[in-house]
This record gives structure tokens, C-alpha cells and sequence, in this order.
């Protein structure tokens, strides 16, 4: 969106961060598309496009996008700087996505399991990760882009908590990351990493919208008005952490029946596991060695009290999510994790459980009426949200 109001400088300033954000959504586009989704004339694009061509941020291809008309090429983010590798890190797990200078993926998406008691170890594994791809792609220079589980702090590059963690203390993942591989690092929370996927790889994305992970843990993640709400501590997006029976089971927060405690996977399969040994004799599970898989596949089969877990967990998640939309009136969610994976009975309900949203009636239109679904982007392009800290970081020093 340009902006007006503005005196001449930021007025330039603003135009030239909206035409970089099209440049990268889009990769490339001509002078003539520009100013069709910008609504400036030509020469104003023209003069736009110089400035930003001799400031060396975007670059000029004699490709012509149309065979209408004159045409004076495309414009593009230039495709000679550092590569970007995306990884999603857990002390159990890293997927990662290479990607070029553009943001456009290379290769496929890897996966490794790790073991990291200590995080010395962590460290140790992220750098190991990273080496390989700079053993194939010795050419290039490959920068890191981190999506971490718990609460982080983007600007000092530190994990304050990590759930999953056996240590408690914060650790300096990027000075540690840049002082041993010395690249650039960037981090975040690995819900915000989906937030900012779906921001600027979904066409359909809203400036106002939340993404939900229901996993290990559940977390959130809010863009209102376009940009990543993070909190003062950036402690935005504890969803899970909200309480739900406040004579429930204790959280590792160190308080009592929080919806992570109900409703994400580590609390059903610890109710599977109790379950399980309260019945010894012939099981086709192992309550010691249950898996994600093994628990979903329980809950299709209909075994024994699974079913009305899971219920009870997205009637939980449904509950929260009430609460939240009363609140902050956002109105487009995606839901993403591996307890997707319980399909449509899940999800609708959820969706029952909200009821309707109270603001969506009357005369509100349709498309702004409450919107709640599974979270469509692949898996790389899931990872790639975290390439994106670059990109708004880049944008924030235009």
C-alpha cells in the first residue's frame, strides 16, 4: 500500500519498500506491472526503479514478461548476493530448505535427528548441517536463518526458553553461530517463522491474520496491520499457555491446566501412556515407546478412549480460540502441526467450539466473516518463512 501524507523523502522512502516487497513476492515483474498493482504512472515508477537500480537493490533483465506492446524488460532482486539456509531446530530436530539470493528454493527439503543433551550440542549440530551444504555449494556464501521452539529474542539473536530443552538457561544461538561459521544469523520463534511464510508467500493473507501450531506444544504467532506483533519481551504468542481448568494438570510454565496440558500432542500421548499401563496383557502399543503416528493412527481406529481425547483437546483449542477472537477481532487463522493430521472431525471442532465469532453478523460482509482452516503452504516454503527475518530486515533500512 503507498502512502501518502508524507513529506517528498519519505514519501520515496515508502514507495521504494512497497515496490522491493512486490519484488520479492512476485521475483520478478515489469515497469508496466508495477504500476498497475501500485497505481503510479510510469514515470513515476521509472524514477522509482532508477533510484532503486543505483542504490543496487534490484536489477534489470532484458526478459520480457509480456509480447504485448513496447516493453522494457523486468526488474528483479539482484541474484548475485549470499544464499539463505532455513532451518527449523529443535534439541531433537532440524529441517532445513536452501534457497538462492531471491528466496527461491534449492534442492529439497532435508531432515536429521539430532541428539543434543547439552547446548554445546545444539550448536555442534546446527554448524554440522550447515557444512554439508557448504561442502556441495563451496561457491557460494550461505547465510542462516534459524525458526527455534520457545520464546526468543530476535534482536540479540538469544533462545530464552526452550521447552523441549533439558537445560533451562538462555543461549546465544547467533553469536555463537557467527563466531564459528562466520556468516550472518538470523532467529526466531518458529511460529513467527510460519506468520511470515504465509505473509509473503500466501496471495490469500490478510493484514490481520494468526497462524496456530498444535504440536509438542501449541504456539501462535500474530501479524496485525502487516507486521509480526512480538511483545515487548517477545513473549507474543503463548496460546498455549492460556488456562483452560485452572485445577488441571501442572505445565512446565510452572502453572496449572494450561491448554498445551490438554490439548497438544505430548498431553495425549501422556494420557495414552497412563492409559495403556492401566491395562496390561495383550497391547498392540508400547506406552513406553508411543508414537505421533501410533496415537493418530489409534484415533482412526476408534481404540479404547482416543476418540473422545481428541475431542476434548479441539473442544480446548476451540475454547481458546473464542477467547482470542473476542479480543483481538483477527479473523483469518491457519492451523499447522502434526495434529492436523486428525483431519475435518478435528477441525470442525474447533470450529463449533468457537461458535461465531459475535462481530460476524448483521451486515458484516462475508469476506471478512471469520475464517478458520489448515495452513496450505508445503513444508519448504513453511521453512522458508524464516528466510524472510532477512527480507524485513532489508526493507526496515531502505
Amino acid at each position: 500500500m503507498l502512502r501518502t501524507g508524507f513529506n517528498n523523502a519519505r514519501v520515496r522512502q515508502t514507495n521504494k519498500q512497497v515496490f522491493l516487497g512486490h519484488l520479492w513476492r512476485e521475483k520478478q515483474l515489469s515497469k508496466s506491472r508495477l504500476a498497475q498493482i501500485t497505481g503510479l504512472s510510469i514515470p513515476a515508477v521509472s524514477n522509482i526503479l532508477q533510484e532503486l537500480l543505483d542504490e543496487g537493490r534490484i536489477t534489470h533483465s532484458r526478459e520480457n514478461l509480456s509480447q504485448r506492446g513496447l516493453n522494457s524488460g523486468s526488474f528483479q532482486i539482484p541474484t548475485d548476493g549470499a544464499w539463505l539456509l532455513c532451518m527449523n531446530v529443535s534439541p531433537t530436530h532440524i529441517s532445513s530448505q536452501l534457497a538462492d539470493s531471491r528466496l527461491l528454493p534449492i534442492g529439497d527439503v532435508q531432515h536429521e535427528t539430532i541428539s543434543a543433551p547439552q547446548p554445546t550440542a545444539l550448536i555442534s549440530a546446527i554448524a554440522t548441517h550447515w557444512r554439508r551444504y557448504r561442502k556441495q555449494h563451496p561457491q557460494a556464501t550461505i547465510n542462516l536463518a534459524l525458526g527455534v521452539h520457545g520464546q526468543v529474542d530476535p534482536v540479540t539473536g538469544v533462545s530464552q526458553t526452550m521447552p523441549q530443552a533439558p537445560w533451562k538457561a538462555p543461549l546465544e544461538i547467533r553469536y555463537l553461530l557467527e563466531e564459528q561459521l562466520g556468516i550472518q544469523v538470523h532467529l526466531d520463534n518458529d511460529c513467527v517463522m510460519l506468520a511470515l511464510a504465509e505473509k509473503w508467500q500466501n496471495p490469500a493473507a490478510l493484514e490481520d491474520f494468526c497462524v496456530i501450531n498444535v504440536d509438542y506444544g501449541i504456539g501462535s504467532s500474530f501479524v496485525i496491520n502487516d507486521r509480526i506483533w512480538r511483545g515487548s519481551l517477545y513473549g507474543s504468542g503463548q496460546i498455549g499457555h492460556t488456562i483452560i481448568n485452572p485445577d488441571g494438570m501442572a505445565c512446565d510454565c510452572g502453572r496449572y491446566g494450561c491448554l498445551e496440558t490438554v490439548a497438544s500432542l505430548s498431553a495425549l500421548k501422556k494420557q495414552a501412556r497412563i492409559w495403556l499401563k492401566s491395562r496390561p496383557g495383550n497391547q498392540s502399543l508400547d506406552p513406553d515407546n508411543l508414537t505421533t503416528a501410533q496415537l493418530i493412527d489409534a484415533w482412526r481406529r476408534g481404540e479404547g478412549p482416543v476418540r473422545a481425547w481428541v475431542e476434548n483437546a479441539a473442544s480446548a483449542i476451540g475454547l481458546s480460540l473464542y477467547n482470542f477472537l473476542n479480543i483481538l477481532n483477527i479473523n483469518q487463522i491457519w492451523l499447522y502441526g502434526r495434529s492436523c493430521a486428525f483431519g475435518e472431525p478435528w477441525l470442525n471442532t474447533i470450529i463449533r467450539q468457537t461458535g461465531f465469532n459475535p462481530f460476524d453478523h448483521g451486515d458484516t460482509p462475508k469476506i471478512k466473516a471469520t475464517q478458520i482452516g489448515f495452513g496450505q503452504l508445503t513444508p519448504g516454503q513453511q521453512l522458508l518463512g524464516s528466510g524472510y527475518l532477512y527480507v524485513e530486515a532489508l526493507l526496515s533500512e531502505v
